[in-house]
């Protein structure tokens, strides 16, 4: 793969660790020993090759179970406040749009409202060069005398990432965050992570939480709390607790705060990968960077009914697939720890989207096998309760991250929950077709202008920080 089209000083352009399409020998020799093994013992002891599978299923959705467990107890601990920095240090934002005109005003608004030092304070909407009508939006809108626009030179990959790295040849903050369209951040984000940076100076990322608020969108409703109930687990339980462990993350795709030194040390974001934000978490981590979280959140929408639901979620598994392609090359780099936080994060939402679908088909066949012959499912009792051990696990994370987030969380949202993660295995099936024959094109999530105020977030943030 060719270096990115951008330079500046003290970066070095990201090529060695970059999505590629060809295994390593290394990815090549494990896939060989571990299918080619497998499927020699299935067909010469097909009994005992099924045994040690399930045997092996059921491990997997133990472990899984227990690290919800633990990484929810973690998190119950809070970070410790940071003083107020003697001098507040430089901040950069940057937001890459691309057909969201719609949109753009709104975000200038949310933007105009952080509380931060103007003279400390730039900021970029990052537009493509085809991108007219964004762009006449943006121009049309009352903005900030420290927010610019910048438009990216036409080239390829048409990915958020490389506009991003565009961008950063003309930042010059001392740190760096990003946001999306539809985002509206805490007015205090900035000033509670720049505290934070100021205090740790091996601290190279912060995540703030995001929050989805309701969209109003009709024939959306049950995507909608199913995703919002989705990110708190994963923004307000599973991130702070591995945090509290020291366990490296994947970073959210906005409201991830960086040391613009340790994201020059990276070489920026990979252009090519369609979850940029997820990789660089990890290698942040390999570099000897630390991750945290903090609780000033950006409230979102969500993607809405199926047909916007499934093109990003298919994004976001192809991306998971490219990452984990590309940290694999290379395991030693994250060690014994990373590695571990990247199986059970990125790894374990692979494997789980595509297991979703067949085991509740598994499932309901037994159950309707067993009411038409009139006698119990011929099914293993074992099975049953590791299923029942990792459903309860999930419910849990959600139950928790909902109160935190000041959600709703009901019997009915847990009843339906299955349903949800059964479409996961749909967006998997898509992923690792995409994969193969599109894998950095970028699947677009359109968005829509909303008018809930801005003082009903903060109320609701509010109540869900007592809650918790």
């Amino acid at each position: 793969m060719a270096a990115q089209d951008w330079t500046h000083p003290g970066i070095t352009p990201r090529t060695s660790g970059a999505w590629r399409r060809a295994p390593s020998g290394f990815q090549v020799l494990s896939a060989t020993v571990i299918v080619g093994g497998y499927g020699f013992a299935a067909i010469r002891w097909p009994g005992a090759a099924f045994m040690v599978g399930l045997v092996v299923v059921q491990a997997a959705f133990v472990l899984s179970a227990l690290w919800k467990t633990v990484i929810a107890i973690a998190s119950l601990k809070r970070p410790t406040p940071a003083p107020r920095p003697i001098e507040w240090p430089r901040y950069t934002l940057l937001a890459a749009l691309h057909d969201e005109a719609a949109v753009a005003p709104q975000l200038i608004a949310n933007l105009a409202r952080i509380d931060y030092p103007a003279h400390r304070l730039e900021a970029f909407i990052v537009l493509e060069a085809h991108d007219v009508a964004t762009l006449a939006a943006v121009q049309a809108a009352p903005k900030p005398a420290w927010l610019k626009t910048l438009i990216v030179p036409p080239g390829h990959p048409l990915t958020k990432p490389r506009a991003l790295n565009h961008a950063l040849t003309q930042a010059r903050g001392d740190l760096v965050t990003i946001y999306d369209a539809e985002d509206r951040p805490h007015p205090q984000q900035l000033r509670q992570a720049a505290a934070r940076f100021v205090a740790q100076p091996r601290l190279g990322c912060l995540q703030a939480p995001l929050r989805i608020r309701p969209s109003g969108r009709p024939g959306s409703a049950f995507l909608d709390r199913q995703f919002a109930f989705e990110y708190a687990a994963l923004f307000e339980v599973a991130l702070p607790g591995m945090a509290r462990l020291g366990l490296p993350f994947p970073l959210g795709g906005t409201s991830n705060h960086i040391r613009m030194t340790a994201l020059r040390a990276a070489g920026g974001w990979d252009a090519h990968n369609v979850t940029e934000d997820a990789d660089l978490g990890f290698r942040l981590w390999s570099l000897g960077w630390k991750l945290d979280v903090i609780d000033c959140p950006t409230w979102e929408t969500p993607p809405g009914a199926l047909d916007r639901w499934l093109p990003q979620r298919t994004r976001w598994l192809k991306g998971y697939m490219q990452t984990w392609g590309v940290h694999t090359r290379r395991p030693r780099r994250l060690g014994r720890r990373g590695m571990v936080s990247m199986i059970m994060t990125l790894g374990a939402a692979i494997l789980a989207a595509g297991a979703h679908a067949p085991t509740l088909a598994w499932l309901a066949s037994a159950v309707l096998v067993g009411l038409h012959t009139g006698m119990a499912p011929a099914t293993p009792l074992a099975s049953i309760a590791v299923l029942a051990l990792g459903v309860i696990a999930a419910w849990m994370g959600c139950a928790v991250g909902a109160r935190r987030a000041g959600l709703d969380y009901r019997l009915s949202d847990m009843l339906a929950a299955p349903a949800y993660w059964s479409l996961l295995s749909l967006a998997f099936v898509h992923a690792a077709v995409r994969l193969v024959i599109e894998p950095h094109v970028w699947d677009k999530t359109p968005h829509d202008g909303e008018a809930q105020p801005l003082e009903l977030s903060l109320v609701a943030d509010d109540a869900g920080r007592e809650a918790a």
